[in-house]
């Protein structure tokens, strides 16, 4: 019996992310399952009810919204998670935030084989 192949990709760390924002790309056609991690490594300014979305690309260039959009951390410290399945070859994390709005955060992608 063989182990199952695990990954953890950092794709976004100590990035203060404003308007319109994403995390480097990740290509992980390889794993079955990823959950993502956003941590808000400060208090968020001003994020009312902006929300993240999980992005998926065949190429790691042009990118489709994949899943259900998700809350951003709403204080420092604070993590929200996304399961992905299904995603194909390349992922990443966007959000658009309103006027004023900022966030400053730690993105990881976990996969697993």
């Amino acid at each position: 019996m063989s182990l199952p192949h695990n990954a953890t990709a950092v794709v976004a760390r100590n990035e203060v992310w404003q308007g319109s924002a994403a995390s480097e790309p990740y290509e992980c056609g390889w794993a079955r399952e990823a959950i993502v991690f956003v941590r808000a490594l400060e208090a968020p300014v001003k994020l009312g009810r902006a929300r993240a979305r999980v992005q998926v690309s065949p190429d790691g260039i042009r990118w489709l919204d994949h899943g259900k959009p998700f809350s951003l951390p709403a204080r420092k410290d604070a993590i929200s998670a996304v399961p992905v399945t299904h995603f194909g070859n390349w992922l990443r994390v966007a959000a658009d935030l309103p006027k004023g709005g900022r966030i400053k955060l730690l993105v990881t992608i976990h996969l697993k084989a």
